[in-house]
């Protein structure tokens, strides 16, 4: 079987595809553009972006998460100079679960769903299963998120001074105590939670982010794609539709309950 040879055009559509674009991610300036439509949208989605990223990665998802009629609101996670999301993720959980509330009371907003990328889908866990999220939440679906961990945080760990940068990337390893707590305590059964990865994502290979169901757990659902990067993931229009369509379906489920 011929291959196509490793040209410069195809190494940087590679690495942009899976660590995002340099200027377009990371050196835009990360200030959130408020719209008015929080709380006035019969569906909103909460939108978590992962690990040395910015919220930056959400553009093309929040537009057309609108144009489709969701409320959209992401947060701006702090971290390294300010804005790369290197904290924690059991205190970022803590600090969105505080905000979040104040978010509800303010705009009237009951419930909601959420997406996360990458470390974005392991601290929405963290929040449903370990800090009262699932009293608010109708839905997660995660994208290329590690939820057992990845071997490739132990680049990141090299790439951070062993970690003193940012300690959090140690969380991210297989077997850490944050990872075995998530596996170990139920995911609440009336929360849908979906995890859409890609067989192409260097950073969080497929065998890290596919669920394993315990006997009887009917909620969670493993969704496979090929030829999408670990960032593109966010982007990509075909997994745009796959997303929309956990939305939508969660959204009938949560309508049928309450009717």
């Amino acid at each position: 079987m011929l291959r196509k040879p490793v040209t410069p055009r195809l190494l940087y559509r590679f690495l942009k595809d899976n660590l995002g674009s340099v200027r377009g991610v990371y050196l835009r300036d990360n200030a959130i553009t408020r719209r008015g439509d929080l709380g006035r949208r019969e569906e909103t989605v909460l939108l978590l972006h992962g690990f040395m990223q910015t919220r930056n990665v959400w553009e093309v998802m929040e537009e057309r998460l609108r144009r489709d009629g969701f409320g959209v609101f992401s947060f701006d996670l702090g971290g390294m100079f300010g804005r790369f999301n290197s904290r924690p993720i059991d205190e970022i959980a803590a600090r969105i679960d505080t905000k979040i509330e104040g978010i509800c009371e303010r705009y009237g907003l009951e419930r909601f769903h959420v997406v996360g990328h990458s470390k974005g889908g392991l601290i929405a866990r963290v929040y449903v299963q370990q800090f009262g999220g699932h009293r608010r939440v109708k839905s997660l679906t995660t994208l290329g998120t590690p939820h057992h961990g990845t071997p490739t945080a132990l680049l990141g760990v090299l790439l951070t001074g062993g970690g003193l940068l940012t300690p959090s990337i140690f969380q991210m390893l297989p077997g850490t105590p944050l990872v075995r707590a998530l596996a170990r305590d139920a995911f609440p059964g009336h929360v849908p939670l979906a995890s859409i990865y890609s067989s192409h994502d260097m950073v969080s290979p497929w065998w890290t982010s596919r669920l394993y169901p315990r006997p009887g757990e009917t909620s969670m659902r493993n969704i496979p794609v090929r030829n999408v990067g670990h960032t593109a993931l966010c982007h990509d229009p075909g997994v745009y539709l796959l997303v929309r369509r956990q939305l939508e379906e969660a959204a009938a489920l949560w309508r049928e309950r309450t009717a």
